[in-house]
């Protein structure tokens, strides 16, 4: 079976394990887009200045924005509203590992009648199977993405020697040179606090999480792929020649700054983590692709990115819905996502039209969006499912557990363990999962 039926009983599954019998708001799709006033829940900088475009253009369908502290706790609100019947807002920004959870509640509206046939094609086939979960449905609009790539400082690699590693065992021979050179620089870090950047290497490695059989959920959290991935870096922790401590820490920030962390496996969003933590070195990093596990076959994870919704509460789902489609396909509203909010967008032109040069730190690469964009052409596929929150909390225990005891053997029972408490989570919670 193709990604589309899976993904398209990704929906039914997860309807039936929850008892819901699907969304009916045909009537409200058919609406015309009157006079209308939307509530926005978004977490993105400086949204407000975005919407005032709109606000602008549209003055008969006002949009305020409601800032949000962040996706998870957006999230709960959305829950908690959508279990109580009132509440939610009309559009909500998401991530894309969230919405099988959303649609799951009822909480998402399908707006596909409320959008043009256009829409779709505004993005690369992958982001938008994330919103339409490879049905004919479509559950939000993407926002931005995520692509992963590889940061790392300039000058020490040309002192000694050093190109930008093109495969992960290029990346482990950096790593092992930078840290004989220095015993307190390296060129990494594992971090246990971070499952997203975790699974996004899992998905460039060929790993898709969750997966649907028939009328049942499957789990392969511990399969080849990610054991290949946890393996790797595992054996780096394991021989020391990496750091073992989370991300975003002080000691990490400092480090970005004080030339002991030379290295960064993050996403294009990167340049405003490197510029707040690192401002002095400014002018000496390099932005490359992610190193590969065959360089024959480039392939990239995503970490990071979200799209624009529609919420089933809402009154005002025609306006809503074309509200979600301007923010995200409309060249100056996209141009203004990217040069005012700082996002990364999800639209395949605004990769490039809205980005016409580098990030301020990244102002001696050129090319750095031009390079993004090729990354993000390479995303592998990957599905979520409906207790990812299970899955990532999971592993911040378990993957912090391994790296503390630095074998690379504790990282392999981390995956198992990752592997039990997805599936009996789903099991408690009324799904069937596939054996």
């Amino acid at each position: 079976m193709g990604r589309r039926g899976i993904a398209a009983m990704v929906v039914a599954a997860a309807l039936l394990a929850t008892g819901c019998s699907g969304q009916d708001d045909s009537g409200q799709q058919q609406q015309a887009a009157g006079p209308a006033s939307l509530t926005f829940w978004t977490w993105a900088p400086n949204m407000d200045k975005v919407v005032a475009l709109w606000n602008q253009q549209n003055p008969d369908i006002k949009v305020t924005v409601n800032k949000q502290d962040g996706g998870d706790p957006a999230v709960t609100k959305l829950l908690t509203a959508t279990k109580a019947g009132s509440g939610a807002p009309d559009v909500m920004q998401a991530e894309y590992q969230k919405i099988p959870t959303l649609v799951a509640a009822d909480a998402l509206a399908d707006i596909s009648k409320n959008l043009d046939p256009s829409v779709a094609k505004a993005f690369p086939e992958a982001v938008w199977n994330s919103v339409s979960l490879g049905s004919d449905a479509v559950y939000a609009v993407p926002q931005d993405t995520g692509p992963m790539v590889f940061y790392y400082r300039e000058d020490v690699f040309k002192s000694l020697g050093l190109q930008a590693p093109k495969t992960w065992a290029d990346y482990a021979a950096a790593a092992r040179k930078v840290h004989q050179s220095d015993p307190k620089k390296y060129l990494g870090t594992f971090s246990a606090a971070d499952a997203g950047w975790f699974s996004g290497l899992a998905q460039q490695a060929g790993a898709s999480w969750w997966g649907v059989n028939g009328q049942s959920w499957s789990v392969d959290i511990d399969s080849d792929a990610t054991r290949k991935v946890a393996d790797f870096w595992g054996g780096l922790v394991e021989e020391g020649v990496i750091g073992n401590k989370p991300m975003y820490t002080p000691a990490w920030n400092a480090g970005l700054n004080n030339g002991t962390q030379v290295g960064w496996v993050s996403a294009v969003w990167g340049p405003g983590v490197l510029e707040a933590n690192a401002a002095k070195t400014v002018g000496k990093w390099k932005m490359a692709p992610l190193p590969q596990w065959d360089a024959a076959k480039e392939a990239t994870g995503n970490w990071g990115g979200s799209a624009t919704a529609v919420t089933s509460q809402s009154k005002h789902q025609a306006q809503a819905a074309k509200f979600s489609a301007w923010l995200n396909t409309d060249p100056e509203a996209v141009k203004a996502l990217a040069q005012i909010s700082g996002v990364y967008p999800a639209a395949t032109a605004g990769q490039t039209e809205a980005l016409t040069s580098p990030p301020k730190f990244f102002a001696n690469q050129p090319d750095f969006y031009q390079t993004v964009a090729k990354a993000a052409t390479t995303v592998a596929p990957f599905t979520y499912g409906p207790n990812v929150n299970v899955a990532y909390n999971t592993y911040n225990d378990a993957f912090g557990k391994a790296a503390d005891a630095k074998k690379k053997s504790a990282f392999l029972t981390a995956l198992t363990t990752m592997q039990a408490s997805t599936v009996k989570d789903l099991t408690d919670s009324g799904f069937t999962v596939a054996k």
